[in-house]
């Protein structure tokens, strides 16, 4: 307990007299930008072994898991019409989007730690693309372990109770590791302040954790039979625009937490060790 105060209080300070609110629409600003082209791009990246048609065959079969209330299935075939059809071409030019939101993540973060820092923008963006090496296997384990959970859907056979927590469990758990994959690299590469690579991941694991449960939020939000246009004089897609737009902002309110976490982390280790 002493040392969950101690971390506390780390993270206290060094958010003392920053605008959290402000750095997260930073963040946000730049995933809207960012997100849909490295949706496409981890898609896409089905393809290389199933081709563009089986791929497209593959990806619908999950839509099964996609709440049908608010009109999510729709949105998730589009996309997957998308990213199977990208191609060599559409990848290349969805490159330069996918890159903001590495310089959306070092801006956002230096708002929250002011420092000297030169070729932010290029430099973050490269880092992030890094990543790319471990996309198709992030999304093939995803993809995978979201196949092996159909039967247990209510479309695909199941239902009952015990299915509905199985689901739950291990896609809870499938999604925490797989996005404590590129928040580990994030936070070491990315963003300022270059923590030893044991406390990035011990961060990363602690946050993934975090958002695979609001992910989870997100999933029973989509199953709620609300109409998110009536703020919007009935404009259901400005309501869904700005409903996913919220959901973004509040998801990166826990990345930038996170990262203030591995942080303060970070210097309790070097205080100790020093």
């Amino acid at each position: 307990m002493a040392e969950v105060r101690g971390l506390g209080r780390g993270m206290g300070r060094l958010l003392s007299g920053r605008d959290l609110a402000a750095a997260a629409a930073t963040l946000t600003y730049y995933a809207a930008i960012a997100v849909v082209p490295w949706l496409l791009l981890a898609l896409w990246s089905t393809t290389w072994t199933r081709g563009a048609d089986g791929a497209h065959a593959w990806l619908s079969e999950l839509r099964v898991l996609v709440p049908p209330d608010m009109g999510g299935r729709p949105s998730y075939d589009v996309l997957v019409e998308a990213g199977a059809g990208l191609g060599v071409v559409g990848a290349l030019i969805v490159l330069l989007p996918a890159s903001f939101y590495g310089e959306g993540l070092r801006r956002a973060a230096l708002t929250l730690a002011p420092q000297p820092d030169r070729f932010t923008g290029w430099r973050a963006r490269v880092m992030v693309m890094a990543l790319l090496v471990a996309l198709p296997l992030l999304t093939w384990a995803l993809l995978s372990v979201g196949h092996a959970l159909v039967p247990l859907a209510p479309e695909g056979g199941g239902g009952g109770t015990r299915d509905l927590l199985v689901r739950i469990l291990v896609g809870f758990t499938t999604v925490w590791l797989v996005l404590s994959v590129p928040l580990a690299w994030v936070f070491r590469m990315v963003v300022p302040g270059r923590p030893r690579w044991w406390v990035a991941i011990v961060g990363a694991l602690a946050t993934g954790s975090c958002l695979a449960g609001f992910l989870h939020g997100f999933q029973l939000f989509l199953s709620l039979p609300v109409d998110v246009g009536i703020p919007f004089g009935g404009l259901g897609f400005v309501g869904g625009v700005v409903a996913v737009g919220l959901w973004l902002y509040v998801l990166h309110v826990q990345v930038l937490l996170g990262w203030v976490a591995t942080r303060a982390l970070d210097e309790r280790v070097s205080g100790v060790r020093g």
